[in-house]
């Protein structure tokens, strides 16, 4: 998919039109971090590019509402080509800066640069559902992002060689015109998209249109949950990106071409997690990376606070090669490789799922609206950074993050509810244990008198259970686990029914449920197999089916039971991290009890009945051996027989 976009007209003009704008804006912003570190030299170095930062995205929080309205009013690939041309006289007034080294006049020229942008960001990401296909948009948003994160890497590097060096106002001159001429060549390829809303009336005054923008985006939760996830993103990375010169020159005491290192490993893990992620939204944005990325930021922010903190500065500027050289040196990398390809995996799916959530004539605001929040976001992170490292150090801004990010990846959590949680446990499902599910076609409508029957065959049956079924399905739990302190947190999450399987009223409770359409999970089993096999199957769930006239959906897990979640021993089976599950539905199966029976024999036959539809699941799906085979057969004729069952 990324090869077809890369070469479709559709999508190309405006991947270069955005990687030409980013590599110029940041080539420019860069080169003046450089020249401030390196060249002029300033006691309050860092404080200045955290306000470099903030003057380059502060203009997305005033003209975000006018850009978004505008481009829903004219044809966004028109508003393109009028906002690149305007960008060439003002990278004519970066060259000037640069050749005369003037920090404030740079610093305007920043702020110009970010005002053109605020007002092009609807209109880029507006254009993506406009020409791609819903399936093809994370794959268009990875791209674009990597485009942005690749452009960020490049003007890095140019800005590393260039800027540090004496002489070279001319060529830094050139390159930002240069820049902008080209951007402004690939925005006239952009197909046209038509106008969108062209009788909407453009509200010119910034405060009010924001304010406009504020309340639309609010209107819809799930795009307002969206917007604060993607400025979340912002704002962990701008911050990150102003402090790693100062953290590689300062703290380590590395010389330029180390800083480039350490946001050129940056910026390429920003494109691999978009990267990653797109390719886990083959259908649709996979959410569920949210907050795997978050708690991956969390971790690796506060590991890289610790090798800040920790931290001895060189006595001479350190250079690549010595630096590879130490222990710390990797490490320090590689909190920043993971750190973004989290960051990656957070942004993406997020982004990609407001745009499919606004509608088409609302788009250009919904994104304009983003664009305020990350704005927001970034500026005040950046504002309270330059304040906080006047009294703290690096290493504790970094602690600080870590910390946020587990708040975050919380309130995401909670935010979503039980199907967040859902597709979270799918996601980590396929990827640690390759989970397949078959017969999807079997499971109950919502309101069908319905229990769901899996076996049992390890401690992550029931998290796998609750990520497979739909979210109508409840689940019954004895009290005793239900009160322990490590599943009470889960349980918060789920729709559960916490009953004593010894007092008949809590039985009474899962029948009159069933009865209510409530389709309710249990494990007819009496406890995790120990043979491989079946377990003794009790009577009670069986009970709970005949007395609501309830449907039996047998399920087999299998895979689990080789895992060290399981209980068979190293002796019985080749234990393994990560087994091949694979989870089948069944078709549902009515108990079929003589009408006549009445107390316990009624309930006896209803329980060998369960048995049976348990024993002939796994004859029908497993991948058994002969051996196990036949003692589930000999298990079946032994109770046919009167003699106990085999457990």
């Amino acid at each position: 998919m990324f090869a077809s976009l890369m070469t479709s007209n559709r999508f190309a003009p405006l991947f270069w039109c955005q990687f030409l704008s980013a590599l110029g804006d940041n080539f420019v912003k860069n080169a003046l971090a450089f020249l401030i570190l390196y060249q002029i030299g300033s006691e309050n170095g860092q404080s200045l590019l955290l306000l470099a930062t903030a003057a380059l995205v502060a203009p997305f929080f005033v003209l975000s509402g006018i850009g978004g309205e505008m481009a829903d009013k004219h044809d966004k690939a028109e508003m393109a080509v009028w906002l690149k041309r305007a960008e060439i006289p003002v990278a004519a007034l970066a060259a000037v800066g640069f050749l005369l080294h003037s920090i404030p006049l740079l610093f305007i020229v920043l702020f110009a640069y970010g005002s053109i942008a605020a007002l092009f960001g609807p209109i880029k990401y507006g254009i993506l559902p406009v020409h791609l296909r819903p399936e093809e948009i994370p794959a268009g948003n990875a791209l674009i992002e990597s485009a942005t994160f690749a452009a960020i890497l490049l003007g890095t590097i140019i800005a590393g060689i260039i800027a540090t060096q004496s002489g070279m106002q001319m060529v830094i001159a050139g390159l930002v015109v240069g820049l902008a001429v080209a951007c402004w060549l690939t925005a006239q390829a952009i197909p046209k998209t038509g106008a969108a809303a062209p009788d909407l009336v453009v509200d010119m005054n910034p405060v009010t249109s924001t304010l406009d923008l504020i309340k639309e985006i609010r209107a819809d939760r799930r795009r307002w949950i969206g917007g604060l996830i993607t400025s979340w993103f912002w704002l962990v990375g701008a911050v990150a990106l102003s402090l790693l010169p100062a953290l590689m020159k300062d703290t380590i005491g590395g010389a330029p071409e180390l800083v480039t290192l350490a946001l050129a490993v940056f910026t390429i893990g920003i494109a691999a997690g978009s990267m990653l992620a797109a390719k886990a939204s083959k259908t649709r944005p996979n959410l569920a990376l949210v907050p795997v990325g978050a708690a991956l930021m969390a971790f690796f922010c506060f590991d890289l606070g610790w090798a800040a903190t920790n931290a001895v500065k060189a006595a001479e500027p350190i250079g690549i090669g010595a630096f590879l050289e130490t222990l710390a040196g990797w490490r320090v990398l590689s909190d920043l490789l993971v750190l973004a390809i989290a960051g990656g995996l957070f942004i993406v799916p997020a982004f990609a799922a407001v745009q499919l959530w606004a509608p088409k004539a609302e788009r250009g605001r919904i994104i304009a609206a983003c664009n305020v929040l990350n704005s927001g976001f970034i500026t005040v992170g950046c504002l309270a950074a330059a304040a906080a490292l006047t009294k703290v150090g690096l290493g504790a801004l970094f602690f600080v993050l870590a910390l946020l990010n587990l708040v975050v990846m919380g309130l995401v959590m909670r935010a979503w509810g039980r199907e967040g949680i859902q597709d979270l446990g799918m996601f980590l499902f396929k990827s640690f244990l390759g989970l397949e599910v078959k017969g999807r076609e079997n499971l109950p409508a919502p309101g069908t008198r319905a229990i769901i029957a899996p076996n049992h065959v390890s401690l992550l049956d029931a998290g796998m259970m609750h990520a497979v079924l739909p979210s109508h399905a409840a689940f019954a739990v004895d009290t005793g686990i239900a009160q322990t302190w490590w599943a009470k947190p889960f349980l918060r999450l789920v729709n559960a029914h916490a009953i004593d399987p010894t007092k008949p009223l809590g039985t009474r409770q899962l029948i009159n449920a069933v009865k209510g359409g409530e389709t309710l999970v249990i494990f007819p089993e009496g406890r995790l197999t120990v043979t491989g096999g079946l377990m003794k199957v009790y009577d009670g769930t069986a009970m709970i089916a005949d007395k609501a006239d309830a449907v039996i959906v047998p399920v087999r897990i299998d895979g689990p039971e080789r895992s060290y979640f399981g209980y068979l021993s190293a002796d019985q089976t080749k234990k393994t991290l990560f087994p091949k599950t694979t989870v089948t539905i069944l078709p549902p199966v009515k108990l079929a009890v003589d009408p006549v029976l009445k107390g316990r024999a009624r309930r006896q036959a209803a329980g060998a009945g369960l048995q049976d539809i348990m024993v002939n699941t796994a004859v029908m799906t497993a991948n058994l051996d002969q051996t196990l085979f036949a003692a589930l057969v000999e298990a079946k004729e032994t109770r046919d027989t009167g003699k106990p069952a085999i457990e």
